[in-house]
């Protein structure tokens, strides 16, 4: 478990390989309740290769000294991104409160 942010990612190895790779990290918000904004990329077993950027959210809560996944969203595509984005725009874009 991880007991700071900076330790907090979403890169994954199996028996040496690593299967999901962490391209960025961006922390959005700190505190007892940290969100996380991961780019990442997944390893295709059948290619060898890594496929696309994908992007996951992911809250911790800090207890007990350690943090700990509450939640998470995957952005797994990046039409999906954009549509995400432009939405945030149309709500915020125009500098005014919601």
């Amino acid at each position: 478990m991880a007991e700071t942010i900076d330790e907090l990612t979403i890169h994954y190895e199996e028996d040496g390989k690593v299967l999901r790779k962490q391209v960025d990290k961006e922390v959005l918000s700190k505190g007892s309740w940290t969100t996380i904004m991961f780019l990442y990329q997944d390893l295709d077993r059948r290619t060898g290769e890594y496929g696309q950027q994908k992007v996951s959210i992911r809250r911790y809560q800090k207890r007990e000294g350690t943090y700990q996944q509450r939640s998470k969203f995957e952005i797994s595509s990046p039409a999906q991104a954009r549509a995400v984005r432009d939405r945030i725009e149309g709500w915020f874009g125009d500098g005014n409160p919601a």
